[in-house]
């Protein structure tokens, strides 16, 4: 029991903190050498749907001299028993204080997270300031999608792991535990740390400004420390994780989970996720069927995704599909695939699973003119989307999802009204007598890191209001329920994507001003952050309205994903043409710049060159 009985029934869902769930492991602390802490910076409901979390929590564990225990930010309620009884934010397992761990890992996923990171480390009673914790407190790392731009997070973190954290772990914890058994210092273990490839330690490193605000440099001031940190890459998956800790209460993923296969090679531009996870990595078919068998006797689930960013792109899909429903069909197994391109062999391919109930299909068109699918090198033509949609509603589909986004580069009104017209003819092509439930779900284009469009401006608020008055009058005709985000959450996710060193004191004043759970629309407080930039003498425009030259020296440019600068310009260019460039892994090797890290890839290249 990680919190004392008499304080659970004042808050909701105590559930989140009782721990003691089906598989979840407790090691004797007083006997385990190394403590480390798998940190979520939400709510354990959502942390406990990552796909990371059960990997690194089984890898540590199964290492005899490592305890690996959970922690996961505590809603507002129960913050405010904490602070209230001065009890500090401790771990599931053991329930020991977080600030007595040797390590405490966060998980980095969205940039809207920040502020509880700060607010977590606050509830440990741990100084949230990486230069005010000494050699007696836990050393701070993160990982995860944001660290691939860890600035904004460098005054809080000790070290960034950058990419596949499955190897890089299991040497930090080697160093850690021998430098635990020389008392050595924590500045010491952070330079020897640097040298570990993927390893990013910011209190190495100055950073300057031009007069203008322009990010200047960022230079190593010590041998140890890199002048390029390179993305770790594990050439192949690690084993799947089949004995995952079973919630007590309903997660949003409530489901076992296999990851088929890593990367993407679509190269859809506006996407940080498929440069980030390059290269592609398949999980072999009998591995997968196996593992699905242990999730079902481990866990007791009778559901299981097929996770990908692509799941349709996994070879012989239907296959395995196939394979998994007559060898499981006695435990009455569904199976789910998310991550589906919106053709016919996905809707075929969802149509085969058994026991599917009819009701709706989610696909993601992202853009209603083909002209501006080029662009975005997500092409797909409006007759196979109709053709598509005419299959599902004649095969007995109720309704469908459509996600699209607005503001990509080069998007023009005539591609607002484009998003109209194709949900109108997506409805007419349902029945005569029973006209199909259609749900136009929009986000809005925020500039990533490492992708094409890393230097691209996103409008102003006015204008994204107006394109929201678009669609809402255009689509009001059709029938369809449309929602969007708040443009000022874009905003802000927008700036700390792209945002340099400085912007630690602007998270650091709004965490200060009451700001936490920024994903939240209930939570979500604008007007803190306005204060925060304002009282930081920045401007949150600057980072995410702004359009950046091509030459621009980026606050993320000592991070290397592997994937070249050159290509992301190259990119970017035929995004202005207009044109296509193709799947790899279908065609000729593009030239990412992975060929270096990959013999497939290398292979590919020398083949192309």
């Amino acid at each position: 029991m990680s919190y004392p009985d008499n304080i659970l029934h004042q808050v909701t869902r105590p559930a989140r903190y009782t721990a003691g769930e089906w598989n979840s492991i407790t090691k004797d602390w007083g006997k385990t050498r190394l403590k480390i802490a798998l940190t979520y910076p939400d709510l354990y409901e959502i942390g406990m749907s990552n796909m990371a979390l059960p990997i690194l929590y089984e890898l540590l564990n199964s290492q005899p001299d490592v305890l690996a225990e959970r922690v996961f930010a505590p809603w507002v309620d129960m913050e405010a028993v904490l602070r209230d009884r001065g009890i500090p934010l401790a771990s599931l397992e053991s329930g020991h204080p977080l600030k007595e761990f040797d390590i405490i890992g966060f998980s980095l996923g969205y940039e809207l997270t920040y502020t509880n990171v700060l607010n977590m480390l606050d509830l440990a009673q741990i100084p949230v300031l990486a230069s005010e914790r000494d050699d007696f407190q836990p050393l701070v790392i993160a990982g995860g999608s944001c660290a691939l731009n860890p600035e904004p997070m460098a005054d809080f973190i000790d070290l960034f792991v950058i990419g596949d954290g499955e190897e890089v772990v299991l040497e930090l914890a080697d160093l850690f535990r021998d430098g635990k058994g020389k008392a050595a210092s924590k500045k010491g273990l952070l330079k020897k740390a640097a040298a570990i490839p993927g390893i990013y330690v910011p209190s190495l490193y100055q950073v300057k400004y031009e007069t203008d605000g322009l990010f200047k440099s960022i230079t190593p001031t010590v041998p140890a420390a890199k002048a390029s940190i390179k993305r770790r890459i594990v050439p192949q998956l690690p084993p799947p994780v089949t004995k995952p800790v079973v919630p007590y209460i309903e997660v949003v993923h409530d489901r076992g989970a296999v990851e088929i296969q890593r990367g993407c090679s679509r190269g859809c531009r506006f996407c940080q996720a498929g440069v980030i996870y390059r290269p592609v990595r398949e999980r072999p078919q009998p591995e997968i069927i196996e593992a699905v068998g242990e999730i079902i006797a481990n866990c007791g689930y009778n559901e299981v995704s097929l996770v990908s960013l692509c799941t349709s792109d996994y070879p012989n899909i239907d296959e395995l599909v196939t394979s998994l429903c007559q060898r499981y069909q006695d435990y009455n197994l569904s199976l789910s695939l998310p991550s589906l391109r919106i053709d016919r062999f996905s809707l075929r391919l969802i149509d085969s699973l058994p026991s599917r109930r009819k009701t709706g299909l989610t696909f993601a068109p992202e853009v209603g003119s083909e002209r501006l699918r080029r662009a975005i090198n997500k092409y797909i033509s409006e007759d196979e989307i109709l053709q598509t949609a005419a299959a599902a509603f004649a095969k007995g589909w109720t309704g469908l999802k459509l996600y699209f986004m607005l503001d990509l580069p080069g998007e023009t009104t005539d591609d607002i009204e484009e998003i109209i017209q194709l949900v109108a003819k997506i409805r007419s092509s349902g029945s005569k007598s029973r006209k199909p439930h259609i749900r136009v779900s929009l986000s809005t284009f925020v500039p990533k890191p490492h992708t094409p469009f890393q230097w691209v401006a996103q409008s102003s608020q006015t204008e994204l209001d107006a394109k929201h008055e678009i669609l809402k009058k255009g689509l009001r005709p059709t029938g369809s329920r449309l929602s969007w985000p708040d443009p000022k959450t874009s905003l802000l996710e927008a700036a700390l994507s792209r945002g340099d060193r400085r912007l630690g004191q602007v998270i650091y004043h709004a965490w200060q001003l009451g700001s936490t759970f920024d994903a939240w629309d209930e939570r979500f407080n604008f007007e803190n952050w306005l204060r925060a930039f304002s009282e930081s003498g920045l401007d949150p425009g600057f980072y995410a309205q702004r359009q950046r030259p091509l030459d621009e020296l980026l606050p993320w440019a000592h991070i290397d994903v592997g994937v070249t600068a050159a290509f992301l310009k190259r990119e970017y260019q035929r995004a202005q043409d207009g044109k296509e460039t193709a799947d790899c892994r279908s065609k000729a090797c593009n030239a990412c710049g992975l060929e270096k890290y990959q013999p497939s890839c290398r292979q590919k290249y020398q083949q192309a060159t």
